[in-house]
């Protein structure tokens, strides 16, 4: 049987080293601040939100919530991003997505300020993460990932990664951050053909395609390890992942489990990055 992967005492582990940062950082007059642009009262948003206000609380950064009407129009959201660029006690923006189909969500993201776009929306953050530089911040479930295998003992360099899924959000930019530890990625989707063999052959299996089981028995070989980054809800209302774990669980080495997995640690992942922002922003005085 695989060995579980856990996030939440890996989730623990980073929220205390962001709160001693954090402490040092408010010692010398700087408070670590997040600003959370809701629009609308989406379930999935209030619920990430509630998580994220808890993990907050724990590492010492203080958060606002602009929670704007359902029917808000795209001149206000600009408005409210604007102000948000503006204030200098703001070190971090994160934007609840997707956003209502009126507005464009494009342009929403383009606006922020990229020093303060802590989940890797901005063009200027996700070049950075393709580049390799150190410019703005990688999408927080993509840096998750890359934390849980780090934290795990998961060796990077070197390995084969087979990434599967291509969004912005997580599949390209994990793949990215993945050869920046120098591991050799290969990116599929849900169309790749021979994509059972083609997972079978790696050593980490990153399972990012957004449909529920994409990642069967016929998907894995001994010894993998396995990272369900998928969230998708069965027929009988239950919450699942990419990953077919009762196909998978027997035959691979390690397992992240949905819930439970990478999902713990994203919000750790948010609060480190507002931390960063602080620090950088102290910095430049």
């Amino acid at each position: 049987m695989a060995e579980l992967l856990r996030g939440a005492p890996i989730a623990r582990a980073l929220t205390d080293e962001t709160a001693a940062r954090a402490a040092k950082l408010r010692d010398a007059g700087a408070c670590p601040r997040l600003v959370i642009v809701r629009v609308g009262g989406d379930p999935g948003d209030i619920a990430y939100e509630r998580g994220a206000l808890k993990r907050a609380a724990a590492a010492g950064v203080a958060v606002e919530v602009e929670a704007l009407a359902p029917d808000t129009a795209q001149g206000e959201l600009m408005a409210c991003i604007e102000r948000i660029n503006e204030r200098a006690d703001v070190h971090g923006c994160l934007i609840m997505r997707p956003l209502p189909a009126h507005l464009d969500e494009g342009s929403v993201s383009a606006a922020l300020d990229p020093a303060k776009d802590v989940d890797g929306i901005t063009p200027g953050s996700l070049y950075g993460v393709f580049a390799g530089r150190a410019t703005g911040f990688a999408p927080c479930t993509a840096e998750a990932v890359v934390e849980l295998l780090e934290r795990s003992g998961v060796a990077l360099s070197g390995a084969r990664v087979c990434v599967v899924g291509r969004s912005l959000v997580i599949g390209r930019p994990v793949a990215m951050l993945l050869m920046g530890k120098n591991a050799t990625v290969t990116i599929c989707h849900t169309r790749t053909r021979d994509l059972d063999a083609t997972c079978a052959g790696a050593d980490i299996i990153v399972a990012a395609a957004g449909r529920a089981g994409t990642i069967g028995r016929g998907a894995v070989a001994s010894g993998q390890v396995v990272v369900d980054v998928g969230i998708n809800v069965d027929a009988a209302g239950n919450l699942v992942g990419d990953v077919a774990a009762d196909e998978v669980e027997p035959v691979v080495a390690a397992l992240t489990p949905v819930p439970g997995g990478v999902g713990a640690v994203t919000t750790a992942v948010l609060m480190k990055h507002v931390v960063d922002a602080c620090e950088r922003a102290a910095r430049k005085g």
